[in-house]
């Protein structure tokens, strides 16, 4: 099989959507990669401003008409070419599965949310190091006790990744990081996992954890997670995800979400 790192976009999402179920961290380097969150159009609005409102964990990169299954940054099919999706109804999750053709509804109106994933590219080629990609695992998400600013009905935690990086490479990693604002840009939070209401780093909320050698600090960046949280907490009457860290593979250049 060809590598992750050797695939193009549509050739991804052609594996995914002939039923590969991977985390997406390492494929298609160069490309942007995006979370996923479909919900009624009733409710379009009021997470179009949480989404303004907490733009550090939902920079949003594209939003569909309602219905529509595919867009401008993806040139695929949203209800198959993911590699998993999470379905949740009045709040709860009630399914993981490979396909949500059969669930998608006319009213669904979907926004597709930057992903820190896409700027582990730019990192890897600076030296930094990438844990979970290191390991072939899933990046490791943590729900915090922070709260996202409140819009109509949506409410919940902030969502936050987790990278071990090297002391003496910190500095590095924000700076590289700073300049992708479209998919979290800067960490949110540096070291001490327990201000950020996190008592177990081998015990992440989403995710796989990963090791914290000796020498490095735990550096935390807002997570696109974060809609599926405020789903739990508020409860809309259906919603449509992607499964943590199964995420939609763009056609765009991750350099086209790089600023100075």
């Amino acid at each position: 099989m060809t590598s992750p790192a050797e695939l193009s976009p549509s050739r991804a999402r052609a594996l995914f959507r002939g039923g590969l179920k991977a985390p997406t961290s390492g494929y298609s380097p160069g490309y942007a990669q995006a979370n996923l969150i479909a919900l009624p159009r009733e409710d379009a609005f009021d997470f179009l401003l949480f989404a303004q409102r907490n733009p550090k964990s939902c920079p949003i990169l594209d939003v569909t008409e309602p219905g529509q299954v595919d867009a401008s940054v993806f040139d695929g099919d949203l209800r198959t070419d993911l590699p998993a999706y999470r379905v949740y109804r009045d709040g709860a999750l009630v399914e993981e599965r490979t396909d949500v053709t059969d669930l998608w509804r006319d009213d669904l109106v979907a926004f597709l949310i930057g992903c820190s994933f896409t700027f582990e590219t730019p990192l890897l080629e600076a030296g930094v190091p990438v844990r979970h990609i290191e390991a072939g695992s899933n990046v490791a998400m943590y729900a915090t006790n922070r709260e996202c600013r409140p819009a109509g009905r949506f409410r919940g935690p902030l969502v936050v990744s987790m990278r071990p990086i090297p002391a003496h490479q910190v500095a590095d990693a924000v700076r590289i990081t700073s300049r992708y604002p479209a998919v979290h840009g800067a960490p949110v939070h540096v070291g001490d996992p327990a201000a950020l209401g996190i008592t177990d780093l081998d015990r992440p909320d989403y995710g796989d954890a990963v090791e914290v050698r000796p020498g490095e600090i735990p550096v935390f960046w807002a997570c696109g997670v974060t809609p599926q949280a405020a789903v739990t907490a508020s409860a809309p009457e259906f919603a449509i995800g992607h499964a943590p860290g199964h995420m939609a593979i763009t056609d765009v250049r991750d350099s086209s979400y790089q600023v100075p």
